[in-house]
C-alpha cells in the first residue's frame, strides 16, 4: 500500500545527512548530489522516502563499488527511466542505476544518472518547477493522493503517474525556456 503523508520539515535535513555519507563514499566521482522528488518540494505531500540523484560522468564499477561499500543495494530491474512522449535522442539517454538504502537505514530511492543526459536534467527541472508553481504542486499532490488510495495494484503507481508527470514536465520545459532556467548548485 502506498501512503502519501503531509510534508515534513525534517526531510531536507534528513537528505543532508544521507548526502554527506554518499559524498564521503563517492568523493569527486559524484559531480552533484541533489534532493529530488516530492520530499524536495516544501509543502508537497509525499511518500516518506527521500529521493536522491547522484550525477556522475559515467556509470562505472567504481560508483557501484563505492555505494555497495556503504550498504546501498542495486536494483537490477530499474536500469532506465520512463522516456517522456516526444523525447528525442538515443535510448541510453534514459539509462540509470538505482540503489536502495542500506539495511535498516532511512528509506531512500537513490538514482545515479550521467551528467548532461535528459534524465539527469528532468528531476531537477521538475523539482524547481513545482517549487515555483505551488498551484501545480497542489494539483500534483491531489493526483498522488487519489492514485495511492484508488489503485488496486500499488506496483502500478509509477506507471499510472508517469503520463501526468510528463504533462507537468512539458509545462516545465516551456517555463525553463521562457526563464532561462538552469540547475542551481548541487544540494550537497
Amino acid at each position: 500500500m502506498i501512503q502519501i503523508v503531509p510534508y515534513r520539515d525534517e526531510w531536507p535535513r534528513e537528505f543532508r545527512v544521507i548526502a554527506a555519507g554518499l559524498r564521503a563514499a563517492l568523493g569527486d566521482r559524484a559531480l552533484r548530489i541533489d534532493h529530488i522528488g516530492s520530499t524536495a518540494v516544501p509543502g508537497l505531500p509525499a511518500k516518506d522516502i527521500i529521493d536522491i540523484q547522484i550525477t556522475v560522468s559515467e556509470l562505472d564499477e567504481e560508483i557501484e563499488s563505492a555505494l555497495a561499500g556503504i550498504g546501498c543495494g542495486p536494483d537490477e530491474h530499474l536500469r532506465r527511466d520512463h522516456r517522456p512522449s516526444g523525447a528525442a535522442g538515443p535510448e541510453n539517454d534514459w539509462e540509470k542505476w538505482y540503489f536502495r538504502e542500506p539495511a535498516g537505514g532511512r528509506p531512500t530511492n537513490t538514482h545515479v544518472r550521467v551528467a548532461g543526459r535528459p534524465n539527469q536534467r528532468y528531476p531537477l527541472l521538475f523539482r524547481d518547477y513545482l517549487r515555483a508553481h505551488p498551484f501545480t504542486a497542489a494539483a500534483y499532490a491531489e493526483l498522488k493522493r487519489r492514485l495511492a488510495a484508488g489503485l488496486a495494484n500499488p506496483r502500478t503507481y509509477p506507471d499510472v503517474k508517469d503520463p501526468a508527470v510528463d504533462l507537468i514536465y512539458l509545462a516545465a520545459e516551456e517555463w525553463a525556456t521562457a526563464t532561462g532556467w538552469q540547475p542551481g548548485p548541487s544540494d550537497a
